[in-house]
């Protein structure tokens, strides 16, 4: 089974952060957490975005928030996939600034990009992702999106009575 690493730009992305970390760990998927900033520690992102695939990374979820770099950054070093989480920071205009650093990525360099504050699905990515070659994760993932469908089909059921 591969690994997803969950990197940030500070330890104020986190909270934000955390339901990847969560998601990922509800489908037994090792996940590696770090951080990497962009623009106070470029020789880490770049050793980072250089090396993960050699250490049985299969996937990076990166969040940022303002100015965002840190996923197209990666994913322009890395060959592995990459999906952005943009974080609404004290410091950003609305989350519109991450959402648009993270999204308007040059062509040749894809990064999958959520919801702002979306690491919850930046993580059912990831497990989906990793899915696609481990059955174990795929049948979870299975029975998680199995679950969603019951719980709007009791959701419905509450209200018509």
């Amino acid at each position: 089974m591969g690994k997803v690493a969950v990197i940030m730009g500070s330890t104020s992305d986190l909270p934000v952060m955390q339901d990847a970390i969560d998601i990922l760990k509800g489908f037994d998927i090792e996940v590696e957490v770090d951080i990497v900033s962009a623009h106070r520690t470029p020789e880490k992102l770049f050793d980072f975005s250089k090396t993960a695939h050699e250490k049985g990374i299969k996937v990076i979820i990166a969040g940022a928030g303002g100015a965002a770099h840190l996923p197209g950054m990666v994913a322009s070093m890395s060959p592995l996939p990459v999906i952005g989480v943009p974080v609404k920071s004290r410091n950003s205009i609305d989350g519109w600034d991450s959402v648009l650093s993270i999204l308007q990525m040059p062509g040749g360099v894809p990064v999958a990009t959520v919801a702002l504050d979306g690491a919850k699905n930046a993580g059912i990515l990831a497990a989906q992702i990793i899915g696609t070659s481990d059955k174990c994760v795929l049948d979870k993932v299975l029975v998680y999106k199995e679950g969603l469908k019951q719980k709007v089909l009791e959701g419905a059921k509450s209200i018509k009575k």
